[in-house]
């Protein structure tokens, strides 16, 4: 793809990936765009999108063929979809996994989403779940954390299911922040990053790249962007604000511009 400003502009934070790309993943919460506005924003913004999550139960919602649809234009771009992990805890309290993935298959869908935010699900099936899901050629995404801040998992137990996780085949695991970003996690009731949580988990992985952290705030994306590079992991990003995103990465945006002219001058 030739940009608008190629040959002019040289972007001051070097080095963002591109796609197809294992590091500096952008995951969008989607929570019912329709067809017109996803041509849109893939129009706009596909190469700077990596997956797209239907969040919660919402692909229920959905008719069928114009899921199907929604989909298919999805996947065409190089971008993977995948409904949301809460949908999938429902799914293993009722016992359907199987059925489950069957209908994602069918429905278009390419990733899936492992989690037990609200739902306390063990770690064999867990691992079970993973497997069936990798034996289906899905891409699988896992999640740790709880979505309620009274029920904080112990660090150590972060960190195992995190190194569980990826040695059972998961691309990458989620760290929970539900859609809002506060009060959950690494975050305060005001959306403000707790930066000793943040140590916590990095300090007990090998490679602080397995993570995707959720971040729909700009502030929060901008601290971890700071602090762990252009190509942190970041999701739960709305539609609306890719290209802003961007830029943050990019350096084209205040304080992430500010850093990179600093450097520069060192």
């Amino acid at each position: 793809m030739s940009k608008a400003w190629d040959g002019v502009i040289e972007m001051p934070s070097a080095g963002r990936t591109e796609k197809p790309r294992d590091a500096g993943v952008t995951m969008v919460i989607d929570k019912g765009v329709g067809l017109h506005q996803l041509e849109d924003l893939i129009q706009i913004a596909s190469g700077y999108i990596d997956i797209i999550k239907l969040t919660f139960g919402t692909s229920a919602f959905y008719d069928k063929d114009l899921l199907k649809k929604k989909n298919e234009m999805i996947t065409s771009f190089n971008i993977d979809v995948m409904p949301g992990g809460t949908f999938l805890e429902v799914a293993v309290w009722k016992g359907v996994v199987d059925d489950y993935l069957k209908r994602a298959k069918e429905l278009g869908f390419s990733a899936i989403e492992i989690s037990d935010g609200t739902i306390e699900i063990d770690r064999e099936t867990r691992r079970d779940v993973i497997k069936k899901c990798l034996d289906q050629d899905f891409r699988v995404l896992t999640e740790v954390g709880k979505k309620d801040p009274k029920e904080i998992l112990p660090i150590s137990l972060v960190h195992q299911i995190i190194a569980e996780d990826m040695e059972n085949g998961a691309f990458k695991v989620i760290v929970e922040a539900r859609e809002a970003g506060k009060g959950v996690g690494i975050y305060d009731q005001e959306g403000n990053i707790k930066s000793d949580e943040v140590d916590n988990i990095v300090g007990g992985v090998e490679d602080i790249n397995c993570l995707i952290w959720e971040a729909p705030l700009k502030n929060q994306q901008q601290e971890l962007i700071l602090r762990l590079g252009i190509n942190a992991n970041l999701g739960n990003i709305p539609p609306d604000e890719i290209l802003a995103l961007e830029a943050l990465r990019q350096g084209v945006r205040g304080d992430t511009l500010k850093r990179a002219y600093l450097e520069t001058k060192s």
